[in-house]
């Protein structure tokens, strides 16, 4: 049998809530949603949470725009994500749409098109297949789950894939 682990809950008190996100804010950016759930999971009565964070907001150790901009640069130029999953995870971390797309329309390299054909391109390489269109049909998939958009993946596939051959039947064009 597999035990679970046993979560032991800190309840925190408004006070020491503000303490702590600070010391955190301070070291890494942290959007609004990120600090109400660390609050829930600290036990700050519900009440109180809103509080703290406005007191966060005020004295800027919490700025959405910011870490929106933040965290468009970072997952553009070191992971290499695509505009859809950016705005997703921007939205789980409880970012507000108007804000997203800002992020996004700031990044001038948002919509670049060449970082996907380097990584697909590069995941050529290791994909196995037995027909080019098993290839690009890994291809597209792996280009759709960095992000995005359909067509800029389908039509860079075409242009990596356009030197690969269809594999012939040899019966076919050489009879007994």
């Amino acid at each position: 049998m597999r035990q679970q682990k046993q979560t032991i809950r800190r309840d925190k008190t408004a006070e020491q809530a503000l303490a702590s996100l600070m010391r955190l804010c301070a070291r890494a950016e942290r959007s609004s949603g990120d600090a109400m759930r660390l609050m829930g999971t600290w036990g700050v009565p519900t009440q109180e949470r809103g509080a703290v964070l406005q007191r966060l907001i005020k004295e800027r150790f919490i700025d959405d725009r910011r870490y929106a901009e933040a965290f468009v640069r970072e997952k553009i130029n070191l992971s290499a994500w695509g505009e859809y999953k950016i705005r997703i995870a921007l939205r789980r971390k409880g970012i507000a749409d108007a804000i997203v797309s800002e992020a996004l329309n700031a990044a001038p390299s948002a919509r670049d098109t060449s970082r996907l054909a380097e990584r697909l391109a590069r995941k050529m390489k290791s994909i196995k297949y037995d027909t080019p269109y098993q290839l690009r049909t890994k291809l597209i998939r792996h280009g759709i789950s960095l992000g995005f958009a359909t067509d800029d993946v389908v039509a860079c596939v075409e242009e990596i894939t356009r030197n690969i051959e269809e594999p012939c039947d040899e019966a076919e064009f050489f009879p007994l």
